[in-house]
Parts: structure tokens; sequence; C-alpha cells
């Protein structure tokens, strides 16, 4: 009897992990040493200063250096020098700030467009000339306008996460049987308890791959965006150690955002299945 089919995912993905794995050691053994270390990057590793490493660290030494960062992840010495846990704190609140904006604007509007012809014919051109715009593109202009780069960076978040689910919204929304809407108005219901009872249900796995979308964009552009304006989060966290030259720290964060985006793209996943399974 063969075993089910999540163990045998879960024994294939641990293979691809451990070949992986190898392949990278096998990499990096012949690389030669590099110049002096950065004092605090050498005692982050635990070396001293004048101690040679590979050019890229193997497997070995990011997973030190990450032990490391996940035993004291919210220390703070000083506006250069903070936990990962701090730096990461940062990026997620400005993406559920300027994603949680983006649903309250996104959701009602796409509601209207969805249920008029009209206001879909006159909002369309601009929704076609505004969406293909780069969201960094705006923090020129926002931090001009705005002065904050904290608040920038949320309106960058905000301008970016609003188009998919603006968009899916609406379909979703135009996309219910024409049937129920005329029923629910034979029966003399009105358009808000129409919205609530008819049209969200039958709209909600739409307006929720919607969502979904729009915060993997969001937390992509949030690490740009903090790259652009410094000061904290773990887009700058990877700017900084680069500029460091601590190329473990810049891979541990590569790995961090990665995780934390399967996370925010898992909740949401779920979230979508519980609601289709419900209906």
């Amino acid at each position: 009897m063969r075993p089910p089919l999540v163990i045998r995912a879960a024994a294939l993905s641990v293979a691809i992990l451990v070949v992986f794995l190898g392949l990278w050691q096998l990499s990096v053994m012949g690389s030669g040493p590099t110049t002096d270390m950065d004092p605090e990057y050498a005692r982050l590793m635990g070396l001293t200063a004048t101690t040679g490493v590979s050019a890229m660290p193997g497997p070995g030494a990011v997973g030190a250096a990450l032990w490391t960062h996940l035993s004291d992840p919210f220390y703070d010495n000083g506006p250069n020098d903070k936990g990962l846990g701090i730096q990461l704190g940062y990026s997620i609140l400005r993406v559920l700030l300027g994603y949680l904006l983006a649903v309250m604007v996104a959701i009602p509007l796409g509601f209207m467009i969805g249920m008029s012809p009209l206001i879909s014919r006159a909002v369309d051109p601009f929704v076609q000339v505004l969406k293909p715009i780069s969201p960094l593109a705006w923090m020129p202009l926002a931090l001009y306008t705005i002065k904050d780069s904290n608040i920038s960076a949320i309106f960058v978040i905000f301008i970016c996460a609003i188009w998919p689910m603006l968009i899916n919204t609406a379909f979703g929304v135009a996309s219910v049987r024409k049937e129920w809407i005329s029923v629910a108005r034979t029966l003399e219901v009105g358009p808000i308890r129409q919205a609530f009872t008819i049209i969200l249900p039958a709209a909600a796995s739409t307006i929720l791959t919607g969502m979904r979308i729009s915060i993997g964009i969001a937390w992509l552009v949030i690490v740009a965006a903090e790259m652009l304006v410094g000061g904290t989060g773990i887009g700058y966290f990877v700017w900084n150690e680069w500029n460091n030259l601590s190329i473990t720290n810049v891979i541990i964060a590569i790995l961090v955002i990665g995780v934390v985006g399967m996370i925010f793209d898992q909740l949401l996943a779920r979230l979508t299945r519980l609601v289709t399974f419900a209906e």
C-alpha cells in the first residue's frame, strides 16, 4: 500500500532540500578567502576580524548566524543595529496598515463598479492607466508631498495592493447570476441587503483571491521601498548588511522574507478554502 500523497510530497520536499543544501555546500568549498571581515559581522559569526571566510557562505555558516539572530531577535543597539525581529516587525506593520487601507477602499469601490455598468465604464480608463504604474514610481512623489518616509512606504503598499482586490471584486460582483438579483428585486430586497446577503457570499471566493494576490505584491514591494527610504524594516536590513558586506545576513534576510511571504499567502489561501467549502 502506497503512503498518502501528503507524506510522499513531504518526503520529496525534504529530498529536494537536502540536494539543494548539498550542491550549495559543494559550490562554496572551492572558493577562496575574502579580505578582513566587518568587526560586527565577525562578532555575530563568533570569528576574529582577521579570519578569512569563503566568498559565499555555506549552509552551515548561514545556519549558525540564523541561530544567533533568532536567539536575540529584539535587541536594539542604535539606529543601524537592530534585531531581526524588530526590523521584521516594522515591515509587517507597514504592510498591514497599507493593506487594510487598500481593503477599505478596493472592496466597496469594486462593489460599485461590479453592480453598475455605468460606473464600470466611467472608472475603467483610470484603472487601466494607473494599474500598470510601478508602485515604486510613486515613492518620490509620496516623499515630496507627505515628507515622511514611514507614511510614504505605507502609501506605496496601499497603491500596489488596491488593484488586484479592486479588479477581482468588480469581476466577482459582476459575475453573480442575474437570476438571483432579479429574484431579490422581485422580493423588494434593498440594494444594501442584496450586497450583503446575495452578492457578497457569491463573490467571496473571487474577492479573497484578489486579496491573496495583493498581500503577495505588498510584501514584495515593501522590501524594495525600505531599501529606498532606509531607516528600519527588513528591506533596509538587507541593504545595510550588503553595505557591510555581510552576505550571510543578506541570505538570512532573503530566507526570512520568503518564509513570512509564504505565511501571509497560506493564511489567505486557507481562508479562501474555508469560504469555498462553506459555499
